[in-house]
């Protein structure tokens, strides 16, 4: 058999099952870590609930997936987890969604990996979302989800560094509501309220236009070019306020 007919005959089995996103669907990419407890807390320890050092590897791993080849206008982050929202328009590898799937989890892998100094891996899910109100929802769905994590985590934590164990303090844990976790750091002089809100909130990334001071190559003469760069929001608003803060996003970037 020529390979010309070879590569015609097993390209099917390659392809046969290609999922591609349609068209005026928006897409948003979850990326999450892969078994991160065990890597965070017992290969590399870092501290608990919350370490900065490996805030700034995820953010600057959301950064780095926001300019590796695809049309992001946002990223947000929290805990182990990365969320982008594609342009409306993004057309990349005709919008299959193993294309995206395997590359995003692949360049996640890759750059969490050289910043931590070893092996780390990411999976990749997509969500396609109709309308921009399911768009808001999945964006305040996660950012809710930061805070109860942190709450969950800071209780937790709070018991475990008073020597329970990780049975304990799980049980001690089960069954009670918002208000008892609450009271339960309150107790233990630790105001839920003044942590900081990255921590509570997650963290978002986006697009901002600046100028700069240039000259024009031209005519010589100094001129101001506009430029865009990644802005890193550790202030994220709550509840209605961010549904309007994504809403606002996705109409800004040209399809509302």
């Amino acid at each position: 058999m020529k390979f010309d007919d070879l590569d015609k005959k097993m390209r099917v089995f390659e392809t046969t099952y290609d999922h591609r996103v349609l068209p005026e669907i928006y897409m948003v990419a979850r990326i999450d870590g892969r078994a991160f407890t065990r890597l965070t807390r017992e290969i590399h320890k870092f501290n608990a609930p919350f370490d900065e050092c490996f805030r700034d590897y995820m953010v600057a791993t959301t950064k780095h997936l926001m300019n590796c080849g695809f049309s992001v206008i946002y990223g947000y982050t929290e805990s182990d987890e990365i969320s982008l929202l594609f342009h409306f328009e993004e057309k990349t590898f005709d919008r299959k969604t193993r294309k995206y799937i395997s590359l995003l989890a692949a360049e996640a892998s890759a750059k969490f990996s050289l910043l931590l100094g070893s092996l780390a891996a990411f999976d990749c899910r997509i969500c396609e979302l109709p309308n921009i109100n399911l768009v808001c929802d999945y964006f305040r769905w996660r950012n809710e989800d930061a805070h109860r994590n942190a709450l969950n985590s800071y209780c937790y934590w709070t018991l475990r560094k008073e020597g329970k164990t990780l049975t304990q303090a799980t049980k001690a844990l089960e069954k009670i509501s918002v208000a008892e976790k609450n009271e339960l750091l309150f107790a233990r002089n630790i105001n839920f309220n003044d942590v900081p809100n990255w921590q509570k909130r997650g963290i978002g990334l986006f697009w901002k236009a600046y100028e700069k001071k240039a000259t024009n190559k031209l005519t010589g003469e100094a001129t101001i070019a506009k430029r865009r760069a990644i802005h890193i929001e550790l202030d994220l608003p709550m509840k209605d306020e961010y549904s309007s803060f994504i809403k606002n996003l996705v109409e800004s970037s040209g399809k509302g």
